[in-house]
């Protein structure tokens, strides 16, 4: 296993190195300056791992995990991150987007296989489950067929005791409903207004409507969360502020027409627009804010309130709630990406893992 040092660094304690607003609340875990990550996941012994797409600008693993004293891993093993074009993409990473480690400590990694996000290479999109007692991978999901060549898989959630994985669908918009069991997958709620953006609705971050290469930018479902008793799915699209919810019974059940499933799905009102979302065991969801900085906690009776706003929390894209009340928050500082301003990069800090004591 390689063992990297530069253009990483960790820090314990956020206050000795930035200075952005006096709240300490927020503390500072991981930061690079070199590489973009997205995802964040915890272990139930505080392993902390991230992980890197495959997006412009210098890309070196796609999944890693944090050592001691300013190191990174790749994970599971070297291997698995040495993908290039012509190689098996369904046994090597791709272009890894989230990962999520669930109540048993298992990680799930989902790789869309989408290189710079232009299309599935060789059907190698797929949902895979690691051993984190072994490192090892223990099962890979193939979703071929399941979603189509431009699609890009986003996020997931596992439901450990009926086992079944739901993972968001941000281009197509829909979501994929796995049974880990038999390793069957469906896609479903394609067209739904649930995981489709609503055009009408304008992001505005850093004082203007977003836009890629120029074009308004729209993005489907993406962030998802799961209930602690695995009753409800709550998920949204990216780029509009409305939050939905279903029954997980009925993801479940593949008898339901495309109708019938679709009058399942319940609207729970507009909240604000998030890249990704958690829920802890109480029921109260997070969602980062990406238009104003700040992570918001959105209570079981559907009140909002602001938990954190810090102008660090650059674009909170990923989460993890810990055992010991940690709320995980991985940033990915998309916004300031060159496509998104006129080929103009506007980062100024690093991409980083921060994390906040939950009340």
């Amino acid at each position: 296993m390689k063992i990297l040092l530069l253009g990483f660094t960790i820090i314990l304690l956020s206050a000795c190195t930035y200075q952005a607003n006096e709240n300490t609340d927020l503390e500072l875990v991981f930061s690079d300056s070199t590489y973009q990550l997205t995802g964040v996941a915890v272990s139930k012994s505080g392993r902390l791992f991230t992980n890197y797409p495959d997006w412009k600008g210098p890309h070196q693993y796609a999944l890693v995990e944090v050592m001691p004293v300013t190191r990174v891993a790749p994970y599971p093993n070297d291997t698995m991150n040495t993908w290039k074009p012509g190689e098996n993409g369904m046994t090597k990473w791709v272009c890894v987007q989230a990962i999520n480690i669930d109540d048993q400590n298992n990680m799930w990694v989902v790789d869309p296989a989408s290189p710079l996000q232009k299309g599935v290479y060789n059907n190698s999109q797929k949902l895979v489950e690691i051993n984190l007692d072994q490192n090892t991978v223990q099962r890979i999901y193939p979703l071929k067929g399941v979603t189509d060549n431009k699609s890009y898989i986003n996020d997931v959630r596992v439901d450990t005791r009926s086992q079944y994985a739901y993972i968001t669908n941000s281009s197509e918009g829909g979501i994929v409903v796995v049974d880990l069991k038999t390793g069957k997958a469906r896609q479903v709620l394609q067209g739904n207004e649930s995981v489709i953006a609503d055009t009408s609705y304008g992001l505005v971050v850093d004082h203007h409507e977003m836009k890629k290469n120029n074009s308004v930018f729209r993005a489907n479902a993406d962030g998802l969360a799961l209930t602690a008793d695995g009753k409800y799915l709550y998920y949204k699209p990216l780029t509009d502020n409305k939050l939905y919810r279903i029954e997980t019974r009925y993801l479940k059940d593949s008898t339901l027409s495309v109708k019938e499933l679709s009058a399942k799905v319940e609207k729970l009102g507009s909240f604000c627009s998030t890249d990704g979302m958690a829920c802890d065991k109480k029921g109260n969801l997070y969602l980062g804010d990406v238009e104003n900085n700040r992570i918001v906690k959105i209570s079981p009776d559907l009140k909002m309130s602001t938990l954190i706003q810090d102008e660090r929390l650059v674009w909170p894209d990923s989460y993890q709630i810990t055992d010991d009340g940690y709320l995980y928050i991985s940033c990915s500082e998309i916004n300031k990406e060159p496509q998104y301003n006129e080929g103009i990069d506007k980062r100024t800090i690093p991409y980083a893992i921060y994390r906040i004591q939950l009340p």
